[in-house]
């Protein structure tokens, strides 16, 4: 299972929301490039970047942080929140990144979305990111009345990079991901499935990967040092199944 530490940029610093509450922010540092590269010190090879600005605002805010990052270390690295066009989709492959993650543009316009799939096969990520089952958007900060797992139905045949889902309930909350929730969405679709929001420990990570998940996303725990990126590793090489 790929493991993608995830660095989430705020004015341009490193920081971690609670459940995407932007009243409730923990700035870990001011220098997020030295973040990425200490995660490839220490094993990394993905990373996951997500522009909170961008997600509240509509289009990408941090690109100085992004573009010092990526002048920083040789890993895959994708980047979400603010993306909602074609000039915003090719500009940040241009600028280096691996792929592109959007979720609001995808909820609210589905066909606009798959023809960029189709325009940029393998490059993006839909981003799902649920609070009780149903898909939230811009930033968390509205939830819709569509279902996370019907709505990526309508991508399952389209060559999208991955879906990375979200529970919102457990994101930033150190207390373990809702891993029934993430074994849901990756029976329900072929296509690789990220699992975010709450890993707290190696058991979690190795409970995922049991699970069957191709990928994870670690933030909180990275920082608030409950799990470290070695251990975390070792358990996505063996997992150790507790269902």
């Amino acid at each position: 299972m790929q493991l993608w530490p995830a660095i989430d940029l705020l004015g341009g610093r490193c920081v971690r929301l609670q459940q995407g509450d932007y009243a409730r922010e923990t700035v870990f540092s001011d220098d997020p490039a030295s973040v990425a590269a200490g995660f490839e010190r220490d094993g990394a090879r993905h990373l996951h970047l997500v522009d909170l600005d961008g997600a509240r605002s509509g289009k990408p805010m941090n690109l100085d942080a992004v573009r010092n990052i990526l002048a920083a270390v040789d890993m895959e690295c994708e980047l979400g929140g603010g993306i909602r066009d074609e000039a915003t989709i090719e500009s940040l492959l241009n600028l280096g990144l691996s792929r592109v993650v959007l979720g609001t543009s995808a909820l609210k316009q589905p066909e606009w979305f798959r023809d960029m799939i189709a325009k940029y096969p393998g490059k993006l990520v839909l981003g799902i990111d649920a609070r009780d089952g149903y898909a939230a958007t811009h930033g968390w900060l509205e939830t819709s009345s569509v279902q996370a797992v019907e709505f990526v139905q309508l991508f399952a045949n389209d060559p999208l990079a991955a879906i990375i889902y979200t529970d919102i309930a457990t994101d930033g909350m150190l207390q373990g991901p809702n891993v029934e929730a993430m074994r849901e969405m990756q029976a329900s679709v072929s296509l690789p499935v990220v699992a975010s929001g709450g890993v707290t420990t190696a058991q979690d990570v190795a409970d995922l990967a049991a699970a069957g998940l191709h990928s994870a996303i670690i933030g909180r725990a990275l920082y608030a040092g409950t799990l470290t990126l070695k251990d975390a590793l070792a358990a996505a090489k063996t997992p150790t199944p507790t269902f």
